[in-house]
C-alpha cells in the first residue's frame, strides 16, 4: 500500500523505539502515509497499524483525534485557522471569515479548483503571533490579517 521509501522512513521512524514499543511510531507513521497518499484512508489507517503490530482501532483513535491527520481527500493545500481563545480575541475569527468570503468556501470544503480547503484549527502554540495559520502542517503564518492573507494566497495559487 505504500511506497518502498515510505517504508523505509516508517522504519527509521520504529528503530527509535524499543524493540517492543514499535507501535510508539504511529504519529509518524500516519503523517508518512499521508504525505504520500495525500489523506488517511480507513485502509492506510489499518496498513499503517498492521506494519507496527497494533490493533487499527488504537491507529484509528490516533488519527481521529489530532487534526493534523486527514481521513478525507483535501485540496493540494490545507489552510487551517487557529480559533482557539488567544487567537480569537486577536483576529483569528475575523482571519477566519476573510479567508471563506475570498475563496468561496466554509470550513471542511475545498476550493472547486482542488487547490485549498479550509479548516478550523486548534492551538498551533504561536499565541504572541496571532492571527496564525498553518499551512500543510508545516508552514506556520503569523499575523494573518487581510493584506498577508491576500499575499499568502496570491502564493498558493
Amino acid at each position: 500500500m505504500l511506497t518502498s521509501e515510505s517504508l523505509k522512513r516508517i522504519d527509521r521512524e520504529i528503530a527509535k523505539y524499543p524493540a517492543d514499543q514499535k507501535q510508539s511510531a504511529v504519529m509518524a507513521a500516519l503523517a508518512i502515509a499521508q504525505e504520500e497518499q495525500g489523506w488517511l484512508s480507513s485502509e492506510a489507517i489499518e496498513f499503517v497499524a498492521n506494519y507496527l503490530g497494533m490493533a487499527p482501532i488504537a491507529a484509528y483513535e490516533v488519527a481521529t483525534f489530532y487534526n493534523m491527520y486527514d481521513l478525507k481527500p483535501v485540496g493540494k493545500y490545507k489552510v487551517s485557522v487557529c480559533t482557539n481563545l488567544p487567537c480569537m480575541l486577536t483576529g483569528g475569527v475575523d482571519a477566519g471569515e476573510y479567508l471563506k468570503k475570498k475563496l468561496g468556501i466554509g470550513y471542511n470544503e475545498t476550493t472547486p479548483d482542488g487547490l485549498i480547503t479550509l479548516k478550523e484549527g486548534e492551538c498551533m502554540g504561536a499565541c504572541g503571533d496571532a492571527p496564525v495559520m498553518i499551512v500543510n502542517n508545516r508552514r506556520m503564518c503569523s499575523w494573518m490579517n487581510p493584506e498577508q492573507i491576500d499575499k499568502l494566497l496570491a502564493e498558493l495559487k
